[in-house]
C-alpha cells in the first residue's frame, strides 16, 4: 500500500472515531458498553498486529518505533488495568471522579494520535524525498 493510501486510511478511521464519539451522547448505556467493548477487542487486534508487523520487519523499521511500539504497548496495557479496576468502584464521587479521569485521558490520546499523524505526515514526505534522492542517483549513475 502506497505511503498516501495509508494517510488516506487513518483520515477516514480518524473520521469514523470523531463520529462515534459524537453518537456517543445519543445511545443507551447498554448499546454504549457493547461498543465500548468492541473499540477495546479492535484496538487490541490492532496493536498486535501492529507489534507482530513491527517484529517482522524489525529490521527495517528503525529502533526509536520499535521502542515506541513497546512503550506504547506498556502504557495500554497500563491504561486498560486502570480502567478496569476502576470500574468496580461504585462511590459516586469515585464515578465523577473516574469519568474526570477518563475524558483527561481520551483528551491526551486524542492529542497524542494528532501528534502522530503529524510525525506520520513528516516520515512520508521524507520517505517520497529519500526515494526521489535515491532515484536520482540511480539515474544519473552516482553512488554515494
Amino acid at each position: 500500500m502506497a505511503l498516501s493510501d495509508k494517510l488516506t486510511r487513518l483520515a477516514g478511521r480518524a473520521k469514523e472515531a470523531e463520529d462515534r464519539a459524537a453518537a456517543a451522547q445519543n445511545k443507551a448505556k447498554a448499546d454504549l458498553q457493547r461498543e465500548v467493548d468492541d473499540a477495546r477487542a479492535a484496538a487490541q487486534t490492532e496493536a498486535r498486529g501492529l507489534s507482530e508487523a513491527a517484529e517482522a520487519s524489525e529490521s527495517k523499521v528503525s529502533d526509536r518505533w520499535n521502542d515506541l511500539q513497546r512503550t506504547w504497548n506498556e502504557h495500554i496495557a497500563n491504561v486498560r488495568e486502570d480502567i478496569d479496576s476502576k470500574k468496580a468502584e461504585i462511590d459516586l464521587n469515585r464515578a465523577k471522579a473516574r469519568a474526570d479521569d477518563a475524558e483527561a485521558d481520551a483528551a491526551f490520546a486524542i492529542d497524542y494520535a494528532y501528534s502522530a499523524v503529524e510525525e506520520a505526515e513528516y516520515a512520508v514526505l521524507d520517505a517520497t524525498l529519500a526515494r526521489m534522492d535515491a532515484d536520482e542517483m540511480a539515474a544519473s549513475g552516482t553512488s554515494a
